[in-house]
């Protein structure tokens, strides 16, 4: 008597992002992380104040009165006035727009084509990989603020000049840890599967690939956030970045340096504001890096 014999069933891989409850889930592991937490709470409260300075203060960041120059924090202005007669709080609060509305475009720019440019270069592999790794290497070999200042001054400043010159400067390095990841995930049956199903490089990038690595993108926005935070605010200490009037911190700080024992406050608060928001990127950063188990050095960093 024969008996039928019947094959096994074939179980279709697919990414991990795409399992039912992964959101969910990722939520869960980041609320048990307390760095994590209290990083991401301080950068809101950074938004927040950033989106309500209007509310927050009834004076103009940009509009000074000379007879109320260089005084110290009281009743009418709690941090001080600077001196051109500015309300010190005024500028810290507004300031938190520019530094934050210029570093998350500038970041959001340098991960998207680090991303892209790194994804594309472990998928593809071949003399694509190597000459564009040769490339990178080579921009890296260049000191990051010398970049950023070489930039400026053949381009001019202004927001979206320095939004490029972030770009020129980190993108070699979110390509390194994003081909990294992504070399990991390019060897997997799912993307295999894709390309004998005949699909383009874009589609396996953005369907199979990517959502794989969303945890090490990330971790990645968050810390180059933080240093992109620092490397504008010195920017425009040194005079390549904001012009004045505009209310940043870094301005803030080069211009009222040389009255720093007459009104400390004018320097100290926007250092404080820099100081606390760069603590709460590098928490979160910290925080989802655990939390996610994104060992960012063996990823390439």
């Amino acid at each position: 008597m024969s008996t039928l014999k019947i094959p096994d069933a074939v179980v279709p891989v697919g990414p991990v992002a795409a399992s039912p409850g992964f959101a969910a889930r990722t939520w869960r592991t980041v609320r048990s992380s307390r760095a994590a937490t209290i990083g991401l709470a301080i950068v809101a409260v950074h938004l927040l104040i950033a989106l309500l300075a209007p509310v927050l203060t009834s004076y103009e960041p940009t509009v000074g009165d000379a007879t109320h120059a260089l005084l110290g924090p009281g009743a009418d202005h709690w941090a001080g006035t600077d001196q051109y007669g500015r309300d010190v709080l005024a500028r810290v609060l507004y300031g938190g727009r520019y530094a934050l509305g210029v570093s998350v475009a500038a970041t959001l720019v340098t991960i998207a084509l680090g991303t892209v440019l790194g994804c594309a270069a472990a998928l593809r592999g071949g003399w694509l990989d190597d000459v564009l790794m040769r490339v990178l290497d080579a921009v890296l070999s260049i000191p990051s603020i010398l970049a950023l200042l070489v930039v400026v001054t053949a381009l001019g400043t202004g927001p979206a000049v320095i939004v490029l010159a972030i770009a020129v400067v980190y993108v070699p390095q979110v390509v390194r840890v994003v081909r990294g990841a992504a070399l990991a995930v390019v060897p997997a049956d799912y993307v295999t599967a894709a390309r004998a199903r005949g699909e383009r490089t874009w589609s396996i990038l953005w369907r199979e690939v990517l959502p794989n690595i969303t945890d090490v993108v990330c971790v990645e926005f968050a810390m180059r956030a933080s240093w992109v935070v620092l490397l504008i605010s010195s920017l425009s200490f040194l005079g390549f970045g904001a012009n004045p009037p505009t209310p940043d911190w870094g301005l803030m700080v080069a211009e009222n340096r040389t009255a720093i024992t007459v009104v400390p406050m004018a320097s100290l608060a926007p250092i404080i504001a820099l100081a606390t928001l760069v603590i709460g990127l590098n928490l979160a950063a910290d925080g989802l890096s655990k939390a996610w188990g994104v060992d960012r050095i063996r990823e390439g960093s």
